[in-house]
C-alpha cells in the first residue's frame, strides 16, 4: 500500500507542475469511428478512448506495438510464445488477452483457435493510427470484445503526395531489421501503399531467437463524393524459439543421446513454433445521401501454427519424446451496416455480420529420437450470424444517450442478447461525464472444444472439453473527461467494474493432465487516473495510473486476486525536442507484484509473488537532413530483472522447482530512415 501511495502522489505532483507549461493537448472534438462504426467525436463516446497516431509510435522508445500500447492507460501487455518467446499479448483492466478484440482495418487478427491476438506479428512502420475503446464492444463486434476493442488503422495513400521510406537498424543480441514503405495514387482515382518488413533477433537468452517477415498492400480507388473502395491484404511468416522457464542457479547443461535439452539460461533448448497468417479485406463504403451512409466488408483470414515439442519430462527414460502440432485457422467473414441520421441529434446503425471457420488439428507423437509413430487430428466448421442496432440521441447540447443490441446465433451455443447502454453529460464543452454498460459474451474456441487426446507419459496429457459453454458476464465503468486552459491539459479519471461467468481455463487433475473448465466467477473493479500535457517549449508529458483488484474462483475453490494481474500499474513518458531537429524521449513503466502459484483452490494466499518492477526506456532520433534521420534507443536502461510468468521446470532426475520466465534485460537499436 505505501508504493501505492508514493505513486498517487507523485502522480498528482506531476499533474500540478505540468498545468503550468502546458500548450495544446488532447481535443474533445477528435473523430473517433471504432467505438461506434461512425464517425463520432470523443466527448460525445460514452466509452473510455485512448488515440495515438504514427508520430507518437515514431517519437516512442518501444520496440513494437504491444510494448508501446503498454505504456497507456489501464493497458498492460505480456509476452506469451511459451511464456518467454515472441508473442505479445494486451490485458485490458485485467481482463485475459482473449477478452481484447484486436482489429487491422477492422479486421478481428485474434486467433481463432487461441482466442487472443499476438501484436508482435504487426509491424509498427505501417501504422496510421490506433484507436482503443475499452469497455464491452459485443454488441458491435461480437465474440471476444469483453474488455477493449483496439482498431490498428494501416496508412493510406494520399493525393498529391508520394511516401517513400527506407529503413535499417540494428541492435544488441544480434537484432537487426529493415523496412520499405511506398505510397501514391497511380492515377486520379487508384492509389497504393506497400510495404515490406525483414525483422530477427538472437533473443536475450538462448532458443529466444525469432525471425519475422511480413508483406502488405492497400489498393485505394477514390471516386470522391465520399465513395471509397479498397483491397487490403497482408503476408506474416514467422519463426521463433520457445525457451521455457530459467532454470535454478546452477543448472548444468544436459544432452540425451548426443542433444543438449537445457542448460542454466533455457528450460528448452529444442522447442520451436513457426507461424504463416494471411489475411484479406475487400470494403466499400459511401454516403449516397446527407443522411445515408453505408459500410461493407468481406474477409479472409488464414492462420497456420506449427509447434515443435519435445517433452524433458521423459528424461528418466533416457531418451525424448515429444509431438508436432499444427494448426490451421480458416475464416470467411461479411459484415454490412447502415447509418442513417432522419432527425438532427439522431444516428441510427444498423448492421449484420456473417463468420465462417474452420478448424483443423494434426498431432503427431513423436519417439525418443524425434521419429514420428502415430497421429491424431481433430477437424470442426463453426459459424456464427450477429444482427445489431444501435441508437444515439441528443435531445440538447448537454446530453446524449445510447442504446443498442445484438442477436448473436453460434453453431455451437445457439442465441444470445447482448443489449448495451450508454449516457454522456457535456455540461460545458470541454467536459464529458459517461457513463457505459453492457453484456459480453465469447465462445470456447476449437482448440477448447475439440483438441485430440495427447498422452505425454505417466498420466500426463490434454484434451478439450466439448461440455464448455459460453463466458458472459457485464462490463461497466463511469467516468470524466476534461479538457483545460483551451485545450492545453487533457485529463481522464474512470471507475470500472466487470465480471465473467464460465470463465474458461485449462485446469490439471493431479496427474498433470489438462482440460478446460468452465470457472465460478472471475472479477475486476478499479479506477483509472491518467494526464496529458503540453508541448509547451519543446516538451510534453504523460502520467497515468490504474489500480485493477482482479479475484477468480474455481468451483469449490476460494475468491482469491487473480494470478499475474498486478493491482497497480504507473507510467509515465516525456518528450523534449530541440530546434535544430533532435527529439528525446523517456518511458517509465511500473508494474507492482502479482501472485503466481496457488497451491491449492482452497488457497487464498499464494505460494509465490512475482515481484514489481519498473523499467526506464530511452530513445534520442536526429533529423541529419530534409530526408534523412537516425534514432538510437535503450530498453530497461537500468537492466532490471523480472519474470512474466512461472512454471515448473524438471530436470534429468524427474525434480521439479517453480521457475520464471525472464523478461528481457538492457538492449541497444540504432537505425537510419530515409523518407521522401
Amino acid at each position: 500500500m505505501k508504493k501505492t501511495f508514493y505513486l498517487t502522489l507523485i502522480f498528482f505532483l506531476l499533474l500540478f507542475s505540468a498545468i503550468a507549461w502546458a500548450e495544446k493537448i488532447v481535443s474533445m472534438d477528435e473523430v473517433v469511428v471504432t467505438a461506434t462504426k461512425t464517425e463520432e467525436q470523443r466527448k460525445d463516446i460514452p466509452n473510455s478512448v485512448i488515440t495515438v497516431d504514427d508520430i507518437d509510435i515514431e517519437a516512442s522508445p518501444a520496440t513494437s506495438i504491444g510494448d508501446f500500447l503498454g505504456g497507456e492507460l489501464g493497458v498492460d501487455w505480456r509476452t506469451r510464445g511459451g511464456y518467454g518467446g515472441a508473442g505479445q499479448e494486451l490485458h485490458i483492466r485485467g481482463m485475459g488477452a482473449d477478452g481484447t478484440q484486436v482489429l487491422v482495418n477492422g479486421l478481428s487478427i485474434n486467433s481463432p483457435s487461441l482466442g487472443s491476438a499476438d501484436l508482435s506479428k504487426i509491424s509498427a512502420s505501417n501504422i496510421e493510427r490506433i484507436e482503443i475503446v475499452k469497455g464491452s464492444g459485443s454488441v458491435l463486434y461480437g465474440s471476444g470484445a469483453m474488455g477493449g476493442t483496439v482498431n490498428i488503422l494501416t496508412k493510406s495513400p494520399e493525393q498529391d503526395q508520394t511516401d517513400l521510406i527506407i529503413n535499417t537498424g540494428y541492435g544488441s543480441e544480434g537484432t537487426y531489421g529493415v523496412g520499405f514503405q511506398n505510397g501514391m495514387f497511380v492515377t486520379q482515382t487508384l492509389g497504393y501503399y506497400l510495404t515490406a518488413n525483414t525483422y530477427g533477433t538472437d533473443g536475450f537468452r538462448d532458443n529466444a531467437d525469432g525471425r519475422n517477415k511480413d508483406v502488405s498492400l492497400k489498393l485505394l480507388f477514390d471516386k470522391g463524393n465520399a465513395f471509397k473502395l479498397s483491397l487490403y491484404g497482408d503476408y506474416i511468416d514467422r519463426d521463433s524459439g520457445r525457451p521455457g522457464p530459467k532454470p535454478p542457479e546452477g543448472t548444468q547443461p544436459f544432452s540425451v543421446n548426443g542433444v543438449v535439452i537445457y542448460n542454466g539460461d533455457s528450460g528448452s533448448l529444442l522447442n520451436t513454433v513457426q507461424e504463416e497468417d494471411k489475411h484479406f479485406i475487400l470494403k466499400m463504403e459511401d454516403v449516397p445521401l446527407d443522411w445515408l451512409s453505408y459500410n461493407f466488408q468481406t474477409d479472409y483470414t488464414d492462420m497456420v501454427s506449427n509447434n515443435y515439442s519435445r517433452y524433458y519430462s521423459a528424461f528418466t527414460l533416457g531418451n525424448l519424446p515429444g509431438s508436432t502440432t499444427k494448426v490451421s485457422n480458416q475464416v470467411q467473414g461479411f459484415e454490412g451496416n447502415v447509418t442513417l441520421k432522419p432527425f438532427d441529434g439522431t444516428t441510427i446503425l444498423l448492421g449484420m455480420q456473417y463468420k465462417d471457420y474452420d478448424w483443423e488439428n494434426i498431432s503427431t507423437t513423436l519417439d525418443g529420437y524425434g521419429n514420428a509413430t502415430t497421429s491424431l487430428s481433430g477437424t470442426a466448421n463453426l459459424y456464427s450470424t450477429g444482427l445489431f442496432s444501435e441508437l444515439q440521441y441528443r435531445p440538447c447540447k448537454f446530453i446524449k444517450g445510447s442504446i443498442g443490441i445484438r442477436h448473436e446465433k453460434h453453431s455451437e451455443f445457439g442465441e444470445e442478447l447482448l443489449p448495451r447502454f450508454g449516457f454522456v453529460f457535456n455540461p460545458f464543452e470541454t467536459t464529458a461525464i459517461k457513463f457505459n454498460t453492457g453484456k459480453h459474451f465469447k465462445a470456447p474456441t476449437p482448440n477448447d472444444l475439440y483438441w485430440p487426446y495427447e498422452n505425454w507419459g505417466w498420466g500426463m496429457g490434454a484434451q478439450g472439453n466439448s461440455d464448455l459453454k459460453p463466458e458472459t458476464g457485464r462490463h461497466t465503468d463511469i467516468g470524466i473527461e476534461q479538457s483545460l486552459a483551451d485545450n492545453k491539459i487533457f485529463l481522464n479519471l474512470s471507475y470500472f467494474t466487470w465480471d465473467i461467468e464460465d470463465k474458461i481455463e485449462w485446469v490439471p487433475d493431479a496427474s498433470f493432465f489438462y482440460r478446460p473448465e468452465n470457472l465460478s466467477t472471475y472479477e475486476a473493479s478499479g479506477f483509472e487516473a491518467g494526464a496529458i500535457v503540453g508541448p509547451y517549449q519543446n516538451m510534453t508529458l504523460s502520467i497515468n495510473y490504474t489500480y485493477t483488484d482482479a479475484k477468480e474462483q474455481k468451483p469449490g475453490g476460494a475468491k482469491r486476486q487473480s494470478r499475474y494481474t498486478a493491482k497497480d500499474f504507473f507510467k509515465a513518458g516525456l518528450t523534449y525536442w530541440f530546434d535544430f531537429g533532435l527529439d528525446l524521449t523517456a518511458t517509465y513503466r511500473y508494474t507492482g507484484k502479482r501472485p503466481a502459484i496457488y497451491a491449492a483452490d482452497t488457497d487464498t494466499e499464494p505460494t509465490q509473488y512475482l515481484s514489481g518492477y519498473d523499467t526506464l526506456d530511452l530513445k534520442a532520433r536526429q533529423e541529419i537532413s530534409e530526408n534523412w534521420s537516425v534514432s538510437v534507443q535503450v530498453n530497461n536502461v537500468f537492466d532490471e530483472s523480472y519474470g512474466t510468468y512461472v512454471e515448473t521446470f524438471y530436470d534429468q532426475t524427474g525434480t521439479g522447482t517453480l521457475s520464471q520466465y525472464p523478461g528481457a534485460g538492457r538492449s541497444y537499436y540504432a537505425s537510419v530512415t530515409y523518407s521522401f
